[in-house]
């Protein structure tokens, strides 16, 4: 059986993956470090931000965004994800 971990999730994120142009600026500003860039690209070419869970609904990366692709919520009770290890 695969090992799991548990992760808690203050808030999270919408992005808007068709707007982003793939700066990368989001990542390092994250303080939870669970944004990361996809191997997918949008419709314009550029690679776009994934969430995993862990998200503190801080708006960091809503804040550096040049593009607006972020649109952050907070959750009243912190949410309880399993993962795997």
């Amino acid at each position: 059986m695969p090992e799991t971990k548990l992760i808690k999730s203050r808030g999270t994120v919408t992005i808007d993956v068709e707007h982003c142009k793939g700066c990368e600026l989001c990542i390092p500003a994250c303080p939870p470090q669970v944004l990361t860039m996809s191997a997918a690209v949008n419709r314009m070419g550029y690679r776009y931000p994934e969430l995993h869970p862990g998200c503190t609904g801080c708006a960091a990366c809503l804040l550096v965004c040049p593009d607006f692709v972020f649109e952050v919520f907070r959750f009243n009770e912190a949410r309880i994800d399993e993962v795997p290890a």
